[in-house]
């Protein structure tokens, strides 16, 4: 399947919804990214003795006010502004309050904190929380929380892979805020050198990517992909675009599993033959690989894009297209991403709703909020709909004047739903051990039972 087919694919999720309506964004100048939102964290992590972090005082607050805690000035922080000045366009006396937390990790110790006095005061009336732990807190904590099945917000506008995560027991508590869609990007000008287009690397199968990521390191020293290997998120989005998961029935499922083997043998393959770069540490990855302009080809979440950006002699030169597969046919994956979660101690879970709903929900103010978020901080929203904006649709100078963002979005409904685990990131370590101890000589059948089991004991399975 070739670029043509892509861009059908695109087209019908975009129509598909057109009905529901909702908001759009446009290109930014933030700067660039940090590493993933998640990336770096520990499971359901416990409250820690490190420096307090700034808390809301909810008892003050007026009828118009809410609190929320949030991360990252440079982009959940102007999303939340873009919010507010939205919603005062229908209730100018609406004010949110954005306490800034220093990481992610903050937010969760304070719902581990009120959780275990069992005094929710502390608590702000919403909340910023990853994708990867929310089932976990809301399931641990069901106290903590106010659903928002009663919200009003159209679910039918979002990509289902996306509301996996805050869809507990069949309700919906979060409204999503950051598309995590995760873009394969190219160097086009890189690949028309060795003879190749775009449509030469869309719709293959992962054995010819590597063919042409030998071609490409041979004719021009980069590498056709790079990750940090210290928190690997390629087999985990190389495996959900099979479609499949690294868990079954809650436990990890890596020795019997037939996909991941394949998976991780084309990471080893590529590794060995200078075609995957897996970079030491974060900094390595963005600053030398990418920033570095030693790669060809990046994939990773779309918040990657900041990152690229960096590197401004490369304007014009990058496109964007879908992932390989094992089989050929093209790969949806997403990688990070958060939702806004109204807790228990809010005294006014009605306006709550009602400002979620209207912004990032897909209301009458989710174009602003769409656009203002993306122009000052870089997020790309999740809602299916937000493509047929007219700034979404808007060709971006950086990718030669693809209209990536709507691309993204679009990409993004189709990313398949596949089993999680709130023990995600102890099976990143343990799986990219597993893929370091083979490339230095060992089987990999032995490495990866090594990591099921080493998985299952912290699982305490």
């Amino acid at each position: 399947m070739k670029r043509k087919l892509l861009s059908m694919v695109l087209a019908s999720a975009m129509t598909a919804t057109m009905l529901a309506g909702c908001g759009s964004a446009a290109e930014t100048t933030a700067p660039a990214a940090t590493e993933s939102a998640d990336a770096t964290q520990a499971e359901a992590p416990a409250a820690t003795e490190a420096e307090a972090p700034a808390t809301a005082d909810v008892a003050s607050e007026g009828e118009h006010e809410l609190s929320v805690y949030a991360w990252d000035k440079n982009f959940n922080i102007p999303a939340l502004e873009a919010a507010e000045k939205a919603y005062q366009t229908v209730d100018p006396d609406f004010k949110l309050n954005i306490v800034e937390q220093s990481a992610s990790s903050d937010v969760e110790n304070a719902i581990t904190l009120a959780a275990s006095s069992g005094d929710y005061s502390q608590l702000p009336d919403i909340v910023l929380f990853q994708d990867h732990y929310i089932q976990n807190y809301v399931l641990n904590y069901p106290d903590a929380w106010v659903d928002l099945e009663d919200a009003g917000i159209d679910w039918s506008d979002f990509g289902a892979e996306k509301l996996s995560y805050s869809t507990v027991n069949g309700k919906h508590y979060g409204a999503p805020v950051d598309n995590g869609t995760a873009i394969f990007a190219y160097r086009t000008d890189i690949l028309e050198e060795c003879g190749y287009t775009l449509d030469d690397v869309t719709g293959i199968t992962w054995d010819r990517w590597l063919e042409i990521g030998r071609d490409v390191k041979a004719k021009t020293g980069k590498y056709l992909v790079s990750m940090d290997h210290n928190g690997d998120d390629l087999p985990y989005m190389m495996m959900q675009a099979e479609g499949k998961s690294q868990w079954k029935d809650g436990a990890p499922n890596f020795v019997n599993n037939e996909e991941l083997k394949a998976i991780l043998n084309v990471i080893i393959t590529g590794a060995k033959d200078g075609v995957i770069y897996l970079c030491n540490d974060w900094s390595e990855y963005t600053d030398t690989s990418i920033i570095g302009d030693q790669v060809a080809g990046v994939f990773n979440g779309n918040w990657i894009i900041p990152t690229m950006k960096q590197v401004a002699e490369n304007s014009g030169k990058w496109a964007i297209t879908s992932a390989p597969t094992l089989t050929g046919k093209e790969g949806y994956a997403a990688n990070g991403g958060s939702s806004l979660y109204v807790t228990s101690n809010c005294s006014k879970p009605e306006l709550a709703k009602a400002f979620l709903a209207y912004t990032f929900g897909g209301g009458e103010g989710a174009m602003s909020t769409y656009d203002d978020s993306l122009r000052n901080g870089g997020v790309i929203g999740t809602c299916i709909s937000a493509s047929k904006s007219d700034v979404y649709q808007e060709g971006v100078d950086f990718f030669n004047g693809q209209s990536v963002y709507a691309d993204i979005v679009a990409m993004g409904a189709n990313v398949p739903v596949v089993e999680q685990n709130d023990f995600h990131y102890t099976a990143r370590t343990q799986i990219g051990a597993a893929i370091t101890n083979v490339i230095n000589g060992s089987d990999l059948d032995t490495e990866l039972q090594n990591a099921e089991d080493q998985v299952k004991f912290e699982m305490g399975l």
